[in-house]
């Protein structure tokens, strides 16, 4: 394992100085209040934090840029915050270490959370105020299975057109099955988007991904399954389908292009293709932290805020110095041109098949970082679709445990604290005196099925396979 970044010498010497310059900073606002001087929320705030030695975890995936970014470029110790970034071995390690204190926050998997408050697995009030971007996934599979899935893939200029469809899988998997072999997949964790796009995937090309049975004492996800899904870490993803262990699987990046430089793998689809700018990670911290550290999460939050506009600023000019960042050992740890390959507005499928996906990684456009309810009660349909969620519920349920984990008005004041720094203007965000925090229908599903997040059970209606109001396992 990739040992963590330790502060430098340099680093020491910048942090004692900063927390010189903050203490100074506070007691000439204590100064300026008396005297009748108005002051920034930010410098009014100076020495209110209950915390400034933090410690956030986060797993080797590019997304957790808006961490290293904000490390690297000093917002953190704008805000005085002296903050640690650690490499988790694996997404629950990274839950159960937030649950228990030993990190104060971070980069999540958006459907973790959720499943935490609600009890599926580990169970813990988890909340979130951040979201750290959108789309950044893909379905990969092997050399073998695209030899035979191309067959049914149509082709355009010697190209194959896409999106390519599961349609093309479902022949192959009938012959894998009529051979004895049961077709194995790899996602990343059962309430991850990567289980949730990959499962949503297959099933709209006709492909039963199992459903779980929690009641039952069955989390594996296998029942009624045609294609069987399994937990991979991320970083083990190329080399678990190469040694033939699973026959695709999906992923964020860099994992999904290191298929196609190590030539194990192509990847069939972006989640992009899946569902147009579908939100991903999100910056998740104990709600009891929360609690006990309000003034320190807005600082935080504000922190991350910057440190996603700067990596979309100018049509993502800043990419390539975020890639080099992210390059680094105790960051990504990939190739600087593996990382480049997706990160910089391009995504090469088939090996020389390289197109232009600009919003590939979206980390600031289309109000990206701001925490919505619809994006929380998708995931939790997603749950009850899957059986996650053994029985039915009222769509009352799915908005008051959006409303429980995801914060919007945590987000508000730090976005209003650096509209008052001068960093942003309200045009930057969403409007906070109308914003709902619903997204209105959203139709740019692989399946042409339209999704509203205000009726939850009506859309769990229209899919054609899952669970439905009456249904339980």
């Amino acid at each position: 394992m990739l040992k963590q970044k330790h502060l430098t010498n340099d680093d020491a010497d910048r942090r004692r100085f900063m927390k010189k310059a903050t203490a100074t900073l506070f007691s000439a606002a204590v100064l300026a209040i008396s005297a009748g001087t108005l002051m920034s929320p930010s410098m009014v705030h100076a020495g209110d934090l209950e915390k400034e030695d933090l410690k956030f975890g986060f797993i080797k995936l590019t997304d957790m840029a808006p961490l290293a970014i904000a490390y690297e470029k000093g917002f953190f110790e704008d805000e005085g915050l002296f903050v640690t970034l650690e490499a988790q071995a694996n997404w629950k390690v990274l839950l159960d270490r937030v649950i228990d204190g030993e990190l104060d926050g971070a980069h999540m998997l958006a459907g973790q959370p959720l499943g935490a408050t609600i009890g599926f697995g580990t169970q813990d009030h988890i909340i979130t105020a951040f979201s750290m971007d959108l789309n950044g996934n893909a379905i990969t599979v092997s050399n073998a299975v695209w030899d035979e899935m191309k067959k049914h893939v149509p082709h355009e200029g010697g190209k194959p057109v896409h999106p390519i469809k599961a349609d093309a899988l479902k022949p192959v998997i009938s012959k894998y099955k009529d051979e004895g072999k049961p077709f194995k997949m790899g996602m990343v964790f059962p309430v991850s988007t990567h289980n949730y796009e990959l499962r949503y995937w297959l099933a709209a090309g006709g492909i039963h991904p199992g459903f779980y049975a929690p009641h039952k004492g069955d989390t594996s996800g296998t029942i009624d399954a045609e294609a069987f899904l399994s937990v991979t870490p991320p970083p083990q993803m190329p080399a678990t389908m190469e040694a033939g262990t699973i026959y695709g699987y999906c992923v964020g990046e860099p994992w999904n292009q290191q298929a196609v430089f190590k030539g194990i793998g192509v990847p069939v689809i972006t989640d992009y293709e899946l569902w147009k700018n579908n939100p991903e990670k999100v910056f998740g911290v104990s709600k009891k932290w929360a609690d006990e550290n309000p003034n320190t999460h807005i600082a935080v939050v504000k922190a991350m805020i910057r440190a996603a506009h700067w990596l979309d600023a100018n049509n993502n000019a800043n990419r390539p110095e975020a890639v080099k960042i992210l390059s680094q050992p105790n960051y990504v740890g990939a190739d600087y041109d593996v990382i480049a390959n997706s990160m910089t507005g391009t995504f090469e499928y088939e090996k020389g098949d390289k197109r232009s996906v600009p919003d590939f990684n979206v980390f600031f456009r289309y109000n990206a970082t701001y925490p919505y309810y619809s994006d929380a009660i998708w995931y939790l349909t997603q749950m009850r679709r899957w059986g996650q969620i053994s029985e039915h519920k009222p769509d009352s349920w799915y908005m008051d445990i959006a409303k429980k984990v995801y914060r919007p008005d945590i987000y508000k004041k730090a976005a209003e604290a650096l509209i008052a720094d001068g960093h942003f203007t309200k045009a930057d965000f969403p409007d906070f005196a109308t914003e709902t925090g619903f997204k209105g229908p959203q139709g740019d599903f692989i399946d042409g099925v339209v999704y509203d997040g205000s009726k939850p059970n009506e859309y769990l209606e229209k899919l054609k396979i899952g669970l439905k109001k009456g249904d339980k396992l």
